[in-house]
């Protein structure tokens, strides 16, 4: 079952970002109460007060206050530059699980800077394209920190096959990033003409009111790819292709664009504490490389074939490191003895199934059983012999239960058994089966047929119920399995939950 918008929990807004968008929502009388909530924060007004002077807005006087900010840069460019310190701040981290937000931040203020030059080079005003440019991949972020295994693997799909980053994120979640990020902003107040071109910016069918911010958005990321991705001399010519001919714009001023681009990126970035690395003009870029060309005296051909290689030789190592992600992954879930999933898994698949059963209101049951008297089965015939029955018990159980089943080995000889959508009674149902058919088993070794019986312990969450946590749950499984023990082991014993 995909997931859902209401599956991902949105992060909530920084308090000063609430508090700024409510005093602009006021309107003009709103003035000093804005200067005073940003003054209010001594690192934040630097932060202001340094982009009022920087080359990005060329001021003529120098602005030292943040009234005066306002009153040059206007209360909505003022309110974007705050909000986007904000944010930026808000939601950033480390490196972590393959995800490097200094990265992610590098190219967002760089798409940032490109949205504005761009609409400046073709005289459109917008005081929300910054801000909009900067937050247009938010949305990833979020799925991130949300699902950070199952994002790495939407990543790491993207870099072995160039697959469609919307594709896989609907085929994973129901949803793209573009979806998520609209409705966080949405959520947190942020205008509505802010959120509605995220939701578009990277769709050919969006409205044709926003087709013009819409369209600098998405150069806005080419703009940043010619800088943190391949292939930017082709990018260079698809900008001039896509922008030239409509605007009757020289393809001099594109280049000249693009170079500026990284200058006052450069400049930006330091005011989010980023560090821009070596980010130069990509005419200084195209310099170097025809230098350095020139410097080995390759030929052409050789160049040609050795990209060739260079790409096929990258293509097969993003392949294998797919791959070994993909097992390491599962390894990290799985139990080493008997294959099945293992207790950190089973906690997450419980809160997962949990939140999908309130919010439906379906049934879910939990089984938790183990193997009576198991230490006799270890001394009698030896730990060997006791990791063949918990393996043949694992066997026995994947036959018997339906797809949409889980079961986990829980601890030792203990296992759990996850039936969504399964009431009480069905549950009885597949746990009497289940007692049954493990009293019938036998585990032969060295000629000996070793036999075992199980103790059940089951519990239920019904649609009717209010809501009900995964420890009460656990709980009263477990509750359970101790009265079925108490009552002579070899049985199914039953809590039904009263919430």
């Amino acid at each position: 079952m995909h997931e859902t918008i209401k599956d991902i929990k949105l992060p909530s807004p920084p308090a000063i970002a609430l508090r700024i968008l409510e005093a602009v929502k006021k309107g003009d009388a709103s003035f000093g109460e804005l200067a005073q909530i940003i003054s209010v924060d001594p690192a934040l007004t630097v932060k202001i007060l340094q982009v009022a002077n920087s080359s990005f807005y060329s001021m003529p006087n120098k602005v030292n206050t943040i009234e005066k900010a306002l009153s040059v840069l206007g209360m909505n460019i003022t309110k974007n530059i705050a909000l986007s310190f904000v944010i930026a701040t808000e939601l950033n981290g480390n490196k972590q699980e393959g995800f490097d937000f200094i990265y992610f931040w590098k190219r967002a203020v760089t798409c940032a800077v490109g949205a504005e030059l761009l609409a400046s080079l073709l005289h459109y005003k917008n005081d929300d394209l910054f801000v909009s440019a900067l937050l247009q991949d938010i949305g990833v972020l979020v799925l991130h920190l949300c699902r950070p295994s199952e994002y790495r693997q939407i990543l790491d799909e993207k870099m072995a096959t160039e697959a469609s980053v919307f594709g896989s994120e609907r085929k994973l979640f129901g949803v793209d990033h573009q979806e998520i990020g609209a409705e966080l902003l949405a959520g947190w107040g942020l205008p509505e003409t802010i959120s509605t071109m995220i939701r578009y910016h990277h769709a050919s069918d969006c409205p044709e009111a926003i087709r013009m911010p819409v369209d600098i958005l998405h150069w806005s990321t080419m703009l940043a790819s010619i800088y943190y991705g391949s292939r930017s001399v082709e990018k260079v010519q698809r900008l001039k292709a896509a922008i030239c001919p409509r605007f009757q714009v020289n393809e001099e001023a594109i280049d000249a664009l693009v170079d500026a681009v990284a200058q006052k990126s450069v400049e930006l970035l330091a005011f989010f504490d980023i560090d821009p690395g070596e980010m130069k003009p990509f005419s200084l870029l195209l310099q170097d490389a025809n230098e350095e060309l020139r410097r080995i005296n390759l030929s052409y051909e050789q160049v040609v074939m050795q990209a060739k290689q260079a790409r096929q030789k990258a293509e097969e190592l993003a392949a294998e490191l797919l791959l070994a992600n993909a097992k390491l992954r599962d390894l990290a879930f799985r139990d080493g003895l008997t294959g099945l999933y293992n207790y950190r898994y089973f906690q997450e698949l419980m809160d997962r199934e949990i939140d999908r059963a309130t919010r439906y209101h379906l049934a879910l049951s939990l089984i938790v059983f183990d193997i009576d008297l198991f230490k006799d089965v270890n001394d009698t015939y030896g730990h060997p012999a006791g990791d063949d029955v918990l393996r043949n018990l694992a066997t026995l159980v994947i036959t018997i239960m339906r797809t949409s089943d889980l079961i986990v080995r829980y601890g030792g000889e203990e296992f759990a058994v996850i039936l969504p959508m399964t009431d009480l009674a069905g549950c009885k149902v597949f746990a009497e089966r289940l007692r049954r058919r493990v009293e019938e088993m036998e585990t032969v070794i060295a000629g000996i047929a070793i036999r075992i019986t199980i103790s059940l312990g089951l519990t239920s969450f019904e649609p009717a119920m209010m809501a009900v946590s995964k420890s009460q749950l656990i709980n009263a499984a477990d509750a359970a399995l101790y009265q079925a023990k108490q009552s002579g082991r070899n049985r199914v014993g039953v809590i039904q939950l009263k919430v």
